[in-house]
């Protein structure tokens, strides 16, 4: 067994034994990873209180074979997540990431760009700042990632381009927008208009000083909060639970 060393992000706890824990981390190098963390619930155990949900921290693992679980041998602490204390949502926006990322990802199938996207996320949501259009961002990235990120450029009907003042509906299972020609009356649910569209392309390209800088009007959030519902619930097979305690 070779020893590995990364970056990774809790992503899930659950116990294995009285004494022992079972994480999921989403780390740098490696992708989803699952690890028996021996001695893990010991408040003095050898991970230090290192294995909070959604904390930051470097890892040495061993690398197990014929699909058994990998074993932790290390994690040391970098940054615990701490939501911003006025605003709960903040906390359920970052149970929302580690439900995503623990069912949108796969094991060993590393995403360097979604993990520093979900890390930045994360400490935006430490912010006194609106957790809104940063958990958008993040989205948007992990559709990228995965290779299901809707077309937001054109219709995926008649490939009309998106043009300012329209209105458009988005398709599901097509994975983008029809324009008001090609839209029929199962999609009028999923209402966008343009100038919400130029937001979703813009917000899926920023950087993070960028991205930190954008706003958005209330109608806007909850078209942006519609669209991606759908895309994402459609990839999922049913709505993420943690969108429950999510207000838009």
């Amino acid at each position: 067994m070779d020893a590995q060393k990364t970056d990774a992000l809790i992503i899930r706890l659950a116990d294995f034994s009285n004494t022992s824990r079972v994480v999921t981390f989403f780390t740098r190098d490696f992708g989803k990873v699952s690890a028996i963390a021996k001695g893990g619930k010991r408040l003095k155990g050898p991970f230090e209180s290192a294995l909070d949900l959604l904390a930051d921290v470097g890892i040495v693992f061993l690398r197990k074979s014929s699909g058994a679980l990998d074993i932790l041998t290390e994690a040391r602490l970098t940054r615990r997540f701490r939501p911003n204390p006025a605003s709960m949502e903040s906390f359920y926006a970052g149970c929302y990431v580690a439900e995503l990322l623990a069912g949108l990802t796969e094991d060993y199938d590393p995403h360097p760009e979604l993990f520093d996207a979900a890390r930045w996320a994360l400490a935006e949501f430490s912010t006194e700042g609106d957790y809104r259009l940063p958990l958008l961002r993040f989205e948007l990235t992990l559709l990228r990632e995965n290779g299901q990120l809707p077309a937001f450029d054109e219709c995926v009907h008649c490939g009309e381009s998106i043009s300012v003042g329209g209105r458009y509906s988005f398709w599901v299972s097509q994975g983008g927008l029809l324009c008001p020609s090609c839209q029929k009356q199962e999609y009028a649910t999923h209402q966008v208009q343009a100038g919400t569209v130029a937001i979703l392309r813009r917000l899926a390209e920023a950087s993070d000083s960028a991205a930190s800088r954008m706003t958005a009007s209330p109608q806007q959030l909850r078209e942006l909060r519609h669209t991606l519902t759908a895309a994402i619930s459609g990839i999922l097979g049913r709505r993420p639970k943690s969108l429950s305690y999510l207000k838009f």
